[in-house]
């Protein structure tokens, strides 16, 4: 990639590269999720914080999640290569009668080998019914 001219990305690009993460929980694939995580990878959860194996590791006995729906998303740039992507996310775990939503901040930087998620933020939002209150 030395020398190549490159542009920053567009917010739908990043939420591709989000869904990645999100369809990794879905079908309970942890090499998928592992391949979008950077090796560095931090989380920081209302549960405390996770490294990429602990990410991983969740999908040791499969899916994790039912379903789920990205709304409000916004991206800022800080270069091309280094953005992070801010979004509601509603979604159902596995076993899981109701909805839940929390505010994702996720921070990707582009390598040699594609975008990597190098750190990622949930917090709570406030629901009423399963539904963003």
């Amino acid at each position: 990639m030395a020398g190549e001219d490159k542009t920053a990305p567009d917010l739908e690009e990043m939420l591709a590269q989000e869904r990645r993460v999100w369809q990794a929980l879905v079908s309970g694939d942890a090499a998928a999720d592992r391949a979008a995580l950077a090796p560095e990878f931090l989380g920081v959860y209302p549960s405390g914080f996770s490294g990429r194996d602990g990410h991983c590791g969740q999908l040791a006995n499969g899916p994790t999640m039912q379903s789920y729906e990205i709304r409000e998303a916004r991206l800022q740039v800080y270069s091309a290569d280094l953005v992070m992507l801010a979004y509601l996310a509603c979604y159902t775990p596995v076993g899981a009668e109701r909805s839940e939503a929390m505010y994702v901040s996720s921070l990707w930087q582009r390598g040699e080998d594609g975008w990597r998620n190098l750190f990622s933020q949930d917090t709570p939002a406030p629901t009423q019914g399963g539904t963003p209150a």
